[in-house]
């Protein structure tokens, strides 16, 4: 009888939490996709490249709503169980509440390895692979760019002002400010330009401007009527540098090691590791490996809604309570992963925070059922 009760349990927690996730996961993927298709159709990737890179974030939103939906689900099965009288038929079959407890909390053991696997592993690769589609696209940006009353500086060394764009296509009253090496930078304007592709490079044609020059104390000032910039060594910010977040947890933890092991900064495949990007990295790796635990704590807070199960009354006052807690966990795991870097506190009393935490409402749990 056990056996099929816990049966019972796991089938209908885990049909819940994957229906449940994968549904909620969508409608946020589908309010991301929104917002990306604005910031890809101004890039000028093709619809593939913009539909490979929308789900490929998906692994990143269910990662991110897991241990939500986790409690949500045992939350909401147990309350299920309640209302139904399920939970006392369990008793009065010689289950003891004590060994419900304690099969939710080894299920989600089970949980935090699945969310273990997606953090270190299937994210970053399905990131990495979303930012190399956007690398590897022929990208043609530059038309949709030029937008009138913007001050544009998505693309990298590059700032561009258009006052008004005609009908024809030529531009009034440009502003362009290009940052170069050694503190210098040249400032160009012109009462009129025009952009035209010649030999699939793209090139902007001005009229009638200035072209400031300006290197530490020295500035050069040119006038001209008519001048041609080639556009053609210009990438947009998205295509250049990819996110810790994206970044392979092996070169990570490479990195790391490297860094407070034997002070070497290094760069490899486009980041820097120095002193202030691992402190970057450290909290990378705190919502990697160390959030997933949280799992266990809302699952123990969860499953505490079966203490008062068979008292109507203590019930209904303390499940309202119950679930502004798990909430508040929720919330807590995150904030905490925003100060796991910060140099002047103890990082390895973060690190420790959940196991604590959830030992701590472990014997709380078990004091109660002992009264």
């Amino acid at each position: 009888m056990e056996k099929l009760i816990f049966k019972k349990f796991f089938i209908d927690t885990t049909i819940f939490l994957i229906i449940g996730t994968l549904s909620l996961t969508l409608i946020v993927w589908v309010i991301q996709a929104v917002n990306y298709l604005d910031f890809v159709s101004e890039d000028g990737h093709s619809f593939k490249v913009y539909f490979l890179y929308t789900l490929l974030n998906f692994p990143k939103i269910f990662s991110k709503l897991f241990i939500f939906m986790i409690f949500i689900t045992i939350f909401y099965t147990v309350n299920k169980y309640e209302e139904n009288n399920e939970l006392t038929i369990f008793w009065t079959n010689g289950i003891k509440k004590k060994e419900f407890i304690n099969l939710i909390i080894k299920f989600s053991y089970f949980l935090v390895i699945v969310q273990l696997l997606l953090n270190l592993f299937l994210v970053p690769k399905t990131q990495d692979l979303a930012r190399s589609f956007i690398r590897a696209s022929n990208v043609d940006y530059f038309p949709s760019l030029m937008k009138s009353k913007k001050f544009i500086s998505v693309v990298e060394d590059l700032t561009l002002f258009i006052d008004k764009k005609n009908d024809d296509g030529e531009f009034e009253n440009i502003f362009l400010k290009e940052s170069k090496l050694n503190n210098s930078s040249q400032i160009i304007s012109a009462k009129k330009g025009s952009l035209k592709k010649i030999n699939n490079e793209y090139f902007l044609t001005l009229f009638q401007g200035n072209i400031i020059d300006k290197n530490d104390d020295n500035i050069n000032i040119i006038s001209y009527d008519k001048t041609r910039i080639s556009l053609s060594n210009y990438t947009t910010k998205t295509t250049t540098y990819p996110k810790i977040q994206e970044l392979n947890t092996n070169l990570l933890i490479k990195c790391l090691i490297k860094v407070f092991k034997f002070n070497e900064p290094f760069k490899v495949s486009n980041l820097t590791c120095d002193e202030q990007s691992a402190y970057m990295i450290i909290e990378e790796m705190y919502k990697r490996l160390i959030v997933p635990f949280y799992i266990i704590i809302v699952s123990i807070v969860g499953s505490s809604l079966i203490i008062n199960s068979g008292n109507e009354n203590s019930y209904t006052s303390k499940k309202k309570y119950i679930f502004f807690v798990g909430i508040i966990f929720i919330i807590l795991s995150q904030v905490l992963s925003q100060y796991s870097s910060d140099p002047s506190l103890k990082n390895f009393s973060f690190m420790l925070s959940p196991f604590l935490l959830a030992c701590l409402f472990y014997t709380v749990l078990q004091f109660k059922l002992k009264e």
